[in-house]
């Protein structure tokens, strides 16, 4: 029979944690340098890569960050490797392919860096420059053959070859502060919200241009696709998710009693575990809107990923 825990990325308790979903319990924790972010998880679910940003917020001045890739085994949660991305720093969107080639974004220096075996290099093995400013995420294609580099600054998405620098990147402005990204299932559409003009956008990205566009909650600060095929945005701005299908129709709007932070799916497309303000992870039915259980985690929850062991 199988087991279902979430793995979960605490940013301010500094922590990568496996908890029980059936019962909320924390199984197994592993303490890192402060304030690491995003994370992926190999094809295998064997391991996680998780960036060291070193900071609070994109908005931190002053001091340059982190500059490394953390790997830890999930069976021991033991680091096994760390992956030194000097001197480019603040490493935070990170992808993964379907070869397993790790890629890892540093914004501060809006550079993506290629790791073509992550579990035994040190150092990078490609260096590309987004052509964006304070690239904060990006998304990438199944063969990491392109990438769309989400560029806070210049209010900028990029287009580009993660495994050729010497192609110039293409760069459309798909409204103010993109942030929140996901392509579609054929990666023919770049779904982007805005944080500034509370929008969701699909992006041609033969083109480069916006096809159409939608209005969200407050301050949409991450797009998620379900298993289903739909879209929703955390709202930041509000305690909310807004829900759209794949032409940016209106499927609703979900509120809650906290901020979401981010979410992940269960492969049923019926529940989401969301990422709350207040330290919170709550277990959420789809179809209902309706919160069904939460537990309490560490400081800060932030991007989760439902593992899955026979």
């Amino acid at each position: 029979m199988a087991s279902e825990y979430l793995l979960l990325n605490q940013k301010c308790a500094h922590t990568l944690s496996l908890y029980d979903v059936s019962n909320g319990e924390e199984l197994k924790h592993i303490r890192l340098p402060y304030y690491p972010h995003e994370f992926v998880v190999d094809s295998q679910q064997k391991y996680a890569f998780v960036g060291h940003y070193g900071i609070l917020g994109a908005d931190c001045i002053g001091d340059p960050g982190g500059c490394s890739v953390f790997v830890i085994d999930l069976d021991t949660f033991e680091l096994v490797n760390t992956l030194s991305t000097w001197p480019y720093y603040r490493i935070h969107g990170l992808g993964i392919d379907d070869q397993d080639r790790l890629y890892a974004m540093s914004e501060g220096h809006n550079t993506l860096l290629l790791f073509n075996d992550p579990l035994t290099a040190t150092a990078p093995n490609l260096a590309v420059s987004s052509g964006g400013y304070k690239t904060h995420l990006f998304a990438l294609t199944r063969q990491g053959d392109w990438a769309y580099g989400v560029n806070l600054l210049s209010n900028t998405i990029t287009k580009f070859k993660p495994h050729d620098a010497t192609f110039t990147p293409v760069a459309m402005i798909p409204g103010r502060r993109p942030e929140g990204n996901a392509l579609s299932a054929d990666e023919r559409i770049l779904f982007i919200s805005n944080r500034d003009d509370d929008t969701i956008v699909a992006i041609d990205i033969e083109s480069m241009t916006v096809v159409k566009s939608a209005a969200t909650g407050r301050d949409p600060n991450r797009i998620y696709a379900d298993p289903l095929d739909r879209l929703i945005t955390t709202n930041y701005g509000e305690s909310s998710l807004s829900l759209f299908d794949q032409e940016l129709n209106s499927l609703g709007l979900i509120e809650l009693d906290n901020i979401p932070i981010a979410m992940n799916f269960h492969p049923d497309g019926q529940h989401a575990f969301v990422s709350m303000k207040g330290d919170t992870i709550a277990v959420l039915h789809l179809e209902s809107g309706r919160v069904v259980d939460s537990f309490a985690c560490r400081a800060e929850p932030d991007v989760s990923q439902l593992l899955v062991r026979h």
